[in-house]
């Protein structure tokens, strides 16, 4: 096995460990000449390794101190990116998240919908509400809006498995790019019915704009979050 590979294989197995609470969080992991020993490799390994879990914000290196193992109980959204639910949780590899569609049909835009989309009231849209439950808890709901102009088809099961792939596989919309903003906001009477909110009384809501390609905003979603299992990570570059 080459260095490259043994770092990875480190890291996976580090982070694995992490996730699943063998390493928990505010504790201290094993030092690098430990982790050396016990992977039997050389320290420069088990520092790449390590500085790829600081990375991907699993560990925060303390000067003194060691490796400290950060809160992984908070999801990673990828708020930049255009993905949909079922891609984020094909990428985490993760197979404990449900998806429960409690509201789905058509209905006319209303003044609200109207004014976010530029239609007349008269104009039907789709509504769909969908909880997403992880780890035994329903901490997402996700209220999503569609023009039926550019979606004439959409189906409760649809809605259950992918609504994006059926968009693009199925009715070939060329989706391009989003407009999103974060707000935090009380909760409703329908946060409290559909999700598990413990004592907090406020939820995360992003809100998303998408348009096709030509511009036209055919979908309006909002996915609002349990406060203590929101965390926004991004990725910046100061240009030079």
């Amino acid at each position: 096995m080459t260095k490259s590979n043994k770092y990875k294989q480190i890291f996976e197995e580090l982070s694995n460990k992490i996730q699943d609470g063998t390493y928990k969080t505010n504790t201290i992991l094993p030092s690098e000449n430990e982790l050396a020993v016990i992977y039997s490799t050389s320290r420069e390994t088990i520092r790449k390794a390590l500085t790829l879990l600081a990375q991907k914000g699993l560990i925060q290196k303390l000067r003194g101190k060691g490796s400290l193992v950060l809160d992984v109980s908070r999801m990673n959204f990828p708020i930049s990116g255009l993905v949909s639910f079922k891609e984020l949780q094909s990428s985490m590899g993760r197979e404990d998240i449900e998806t429960t569609v409690h509201e789905f049909g058509l209905s006319e835009a209303g003044s609200s919908l109207s004014s976010i989309f530029e239609v007349s009231a008269q104009t039907e849209i789709w509504n769909v509400v969908r909880s997403r439950r992880i780890q035994g808890e329903r901490i997402i709901l996700d209220k999503s809006y569609f023009l039926k102009s550019e979606v004439p088809l959409l189906t409760k099961q649809i809605c259950e498995n992918s609504i994006y792939e059926h968009l693009e596989n199925e009715l070939e919309l060329p989706i391009d790019f989003a407009k999103k903003e974060i707000v935090v906001e009380e909760c409703t009477d329908e946060d409290r019915m559909y999700l598990d909110l413990d004592e907090y009384d406020h939820v995360v809501v992003v809100k998303n704009y998408v348009h096709l390609k030509d511009a036209t905003l055919f979908e309006y979603t909002e996915s609002r979050h349990r406060l203590d299992k929101f965390r926004f990570v991004d990725f910046a570059r100061r240009k030079h």
